[in-house]
């Protein structure tokens, strides 16, 4: 897939939430809570797409270090909540992209802003930019406090994969049954990055 490949399907129209149907762990994620008026808080993440040395058209997340939180341990975009300093939500993926994996998104061509998620169990409101480098000419230098790990996906690999299906553990006495999962060898992908994948995918594909 070419630049102007991408960039004619990024100039087609958004197809929104019914892309993330498909992934819901629950109907509970729908935006429809934010037009109720629930408390929400402001979040983005960076989507940086990329082609790697044997053209493939790859993506970057990243494991979350453990800690006493909703989405401990989970693949994430590179991304956080919305901080004083930051002017719009833009900057938010840009300094929290930067923060938290060293990669000057800012360096690169903004694609899009794909459709916000709300996620209920942390009440984040999450704003996605797609960012566009020719090819990998960035480095890594990850925060050891927020990121146990970093991975590189290969986007039409993973979308042509199956679909996998798990019980997820929440609590001691609670588990999500058939949670819907992006899996890529041992990388299983759900909740709000699998929701986001897959609005990513109906642009794509």
């Amino acid at each position: 897939m070419t630049h102007a490949d991408l960039i004619t399907k990024f100039k087609k129209e958004l197809p929104g939430e019914k892309s993330h149907f498909a992934f819901m762990p629950s109907r509970g994620s729908s935006m429809e809570q934010i037009r109720r008026g629930i408390t929400f808080r402001d979040a983005a993440v960076a989507i940086i797409l990329f082609h790697d040395e044997a053209g493939k058209l790859c993506t970057i997340v990243t494991r979350r270090q453990e800690y006493d939180g909703s989405h401990s341990g989970q693949i994430s975009f590179p991304g956080g909540k919305k901080e004083l300093d930051d002017t719009n939500l833009l900057d938010t993926a840009i300094r929290e992209c930067y923060e938290e994996i060293g990669v000057h998104a800012r360096n690169f061509e903004l694609l899009k802003e794909l459709t916000p998620l709300f996620v209920p169990v942390s009440q984040f409101l999450i704003t996605p930019y797609v960012f566009y480098s020719p090819n990998k000419s960035f480095d890594y230098m990850r925060s050891e406090r927020e990121v146990a790990a970093i991975y590189e996906l290969d986007l039409l690999a993973l979308y042509a994969s199956e679909v996998v299906r798990i019980d997820i553990p929440i609590q001691a006495d609670l588990t999500m049954k058939n949670v819907p999962h992006f899996k890529q060898g041992d990388i299983l992908i759900w909740g709000a990055t699998a929701l986001i994948l897959n609005e990513l995918k109906d642009i794509l594909i």
